[in-house]
């Protein structure tokens, strides 16, 4: 049976180091076929028109491998036939070409902007990618409410309201909030928890929140401080402090000791905001900075977050598939995909000439909605704010460049003892959960040499197998994890598939096989794995590994690792593999073991009423309130079910029919 490339021979050389080009340029399991390639191409060009838009190159499977813009589409396109001129690499991309995809657009900054937005939906092996998958916290001041709320969001900006942000990680804006509920005293508690409070709640009591659930402060009041947060959100914490600092000497004056008291707290927590920036950005308003450093054929950008004048923390990128590319080039790239989902400010700092630095302005700006401009600092506190990220980001590189090394070494080492040809560069960890066999749920996570690929992570909900058996529930893992890459694997001979709509980035486990399967069990999972490898035909392509508490069942650094031939190896209690194996399986256990918590969740709030079709929540809610339990709503005859209020003759009968069809 043909192999995807996870299957390959690794080169001996990847174990200094993770071979970035392997895993991003053999993507498509056909064999290179450079005159094949520009002869697809030729064939698009001979269609095309001098005009703006993306391009995508397609392989054989139809999985994207390249997403470009063009301003004229013929002309951009033509070029990849000229095989001469081409570097190393793209000759790679343009040997697995098999066709293309065009989208014309209205201008080349639609086209810059439709092409970042492509990159991060299919994040092709041949495009830099910025590899982050945690989105980025703000703060939100929602504006649907008489008495606003403050809280951290994350996602999608639906909810009506202003966002501040971005911030570099969940901590800082979790620092921050906290600081800004002292300062402000805004409830940060949900709608219905707010509507049915009889009584202030802890927070008032250590004077984080006004109480405006119990009328402890009026509307206008209360709109008084969401002004000033907002002021202060803005840039203008200046006069918001001097307020304060105003109101504080009156009610000193006026011998309201407890009132001064409580604005000397707030005028504490404007300070610790402004005291907690760890650069000086006053003045700078709302910006952005990227810095770029580059060794040992990776780099790292540098980015801080500017908004009022305040520093809302910084994060390290690293971004992928760089190799052969033009360090500004990759700036410009990282930045793009980057405002897909943060919207840029006025301002953005780079460390040098982007290219295309006016087309990249434009194309900012129509997202922004004004004007964005970019700037190279050279003197001044700019200059300054600008060598401090620089300075960030070589060091963000090296300590990179240290865990890659020891993971290398790691990796290494685990191909030694698990007796592997080579490091693996795919680990696939399962693990499964349930309470006597209820709810029963499987996970995948999946690790890379650098580390754990959450995007790849899976949960299997276990649907045949509900007994209390945990071998039948790994083999109907196994059997629907593998069972996608064989129907792949059995459709290569036939036309190309749609890519995936969902479009996630890198080797998905429907078309690539993993190096190494570590499994949380002893013989009998082990086992049960064996046998759906058999039955699919690659028992002999993947190295499989139980993983099993030792004989001392519940004591750590005892454990002991399972060969499908029986033997048996355990690892010395202080070994740096052992606890990287440990960390393996503990990544597994905490997946799986919240994806259980989230099913059995659900099934606690659910209600039998949800089974009835056709009725939505409202009808749900006017008749529990008006039978008090969904059995009683089972038991009620139908002219009952119509007295209910809120509910017509149609959906009584609905009701009605759903229980008793048949009776």
């Amino acid at each position: 049976m043909a192999r995807t490339p996870a299957g390959t021979p690794h080169d001996p050389r990847g174990a200094e180091r993770f071979n970035e080009e392997r895993a991003a340029y053999t993507v498509s399991s056909a064999q290179p076929d450079l005159e094949g390639g520009v002869q697809a191409i030729r064939e698009t060009v001979q269609v095309l028109k001098p005009v703006p838009g993306v391009y995508r190159m397609l392989d054989a499977r139809g999985e994207v491998l390249y997403v470009g813009k063009a301003r004229s589409l013929k002309a951009r396109v033509a070029n990849y036939t000229q095989i001469a001129q081409l570097s190393g690499r793209l000759q790679r991309m343009v040997s697995q070409t098999r066709s293309m995809e065009i989208i014309t657009t209205n201008s080349e900054a639609e086209a810059l902007l439709l092409e970042a937005q492509l990159i991060k939906r299919f994040r092709p092996p041949f495009n830099v990618l910025l590899r982050d998958d945690k989105s980025f916290p703000f703060i939100l001041l929602r504006a649907d409410h008489a008495f606003p709320r403050i809280q951290k969001h994350r996602g999608a900006r639906r909810a009506k309201g202003n966002y501040y942000g971005p911030f570099a990680s969940a901590g800082s804006v979790n620092t921050t909030l906290n600081a800004l509920q002292k300062l402000f005293l805004l409830r940060s508690c949900t709608d219905s928890f707010f509507n049915n409070r009889d009584r202030p709640c802890l927070l008032y009591q250590i004077k984080r929140c006004s109480a405006p659930c119990v009328g402890r402060i009026d509307e206008p009041g209360y709109d008084a401080l969401v002004r000033q947060a907002k002021d202060f959100l803005s840039g203008k914490s200046g006069a918001v402090q001097a307020d304060l600092e105003r109101q504080m000497a009156e009610a000193a004056a006026n011998l309201d000791f407890e009132t001064a008291a409580m604005l000397r707290d707030r005028l504490r927590a404007a300070t610790f905001i402004q005291g907690s920036q760890a650069i000086n950005a006053q003045g700078l308003g709302d910006a952005d900075v990227f810095a770029l450093a580059a060794k040992s054929g990776q780099m790292s950008v540098q980015s801080f977050f500017i908004r009022g004048g305040q520093n809302w923390g910084h994060r390290a990128l690293f971004p992928r598939h760089t190799a052969d590319v033009d360090e500004a080039q990759v700036l410009a790239d990282v930045m793009l995909q980057f405002y897909e989902e943060v919207p840029p400010p006025p301002t953005i700092l780079v460390d040098r000439e982007l290219p295309e630095s006016e087309l990249i302005e434009a194309a900012l700006s129509e997202v922004a909605g004004r004007k964005v401009r970019l700037s190279v600092p050279e003197r001044g506190d700019r200059r300054k704010l600008m060598a401090q990220a620089q300075r960030n980001a070589v060091e963000a590189l090296e300590r990179r460049l240290a865990e890659t090394g020891t993971k290398a070494k790691l990796n290494r080492e685990l191909a030694e003892f698990l007796e592997l040809d080579a490091p693996p560069q795919r680990i696939e960890v399962y693990d499964n959960s349930h309470i006597q066999g209820t709810k029963a749920v499987g996970a995948m996570v999946v690790a890379g040499p650098e580390g754990f690929e959450k995007g790849q992570y899976r949960k299997f909900n276990i649907r045949e197998a509900q007994t209390n058996d945990d071998f039948a529930m790994m083999r109907e893992v196994m059997q629907r994890r593998f069972r996608a890459w064989a129907e792949a694997e059995e459709e290569e001979a036939g036309p190309p598939p749609t890519p995936p709509a969902s479009g996630r980035g890198g080797p998905s486990h429907e078309t690539t096989l993993p190096d190494l399967i570590l499994i949380d069990g002893g013989k009998g999972q082990l086992s049960s794995v064996m046998r759906v490898l058999e039955e699919i035909g690659i028992d002999d392509d993947v190295a499989v590994i139980g993983i099993a508490k030792g004989p001392h069942h519940g004591r750590e650094g005892r454990e002991v690792f399972h060969f499908p031939d029986g033997r048996e190896k355990m690892l010395p209690v202080n070994s740096p593999l052992l606890f990287h194996l440990q960390n393996l399986r503990d990544e597994v256990h905490r997946y799986v073991i919240g994806a259980h918590r989230a099913k059995r969740s659900k099934a606690i709030t659910a209600s039998p009423l949800d089974e009835i079709p056709g009725i939505g929540p409202a009808r749900k809610r006017a008749l529990l309130l008006h039978f008090g339990t969904a059995s009683k709503v089972r038991a009620a005859a139908l002219e009952d079910l119509q007295r209910a209020p809120g509910v017509s003759a149609t959906v009584a009968r609905k009701v009605y029919d759903f229980y008793h069809a048949g009776g």
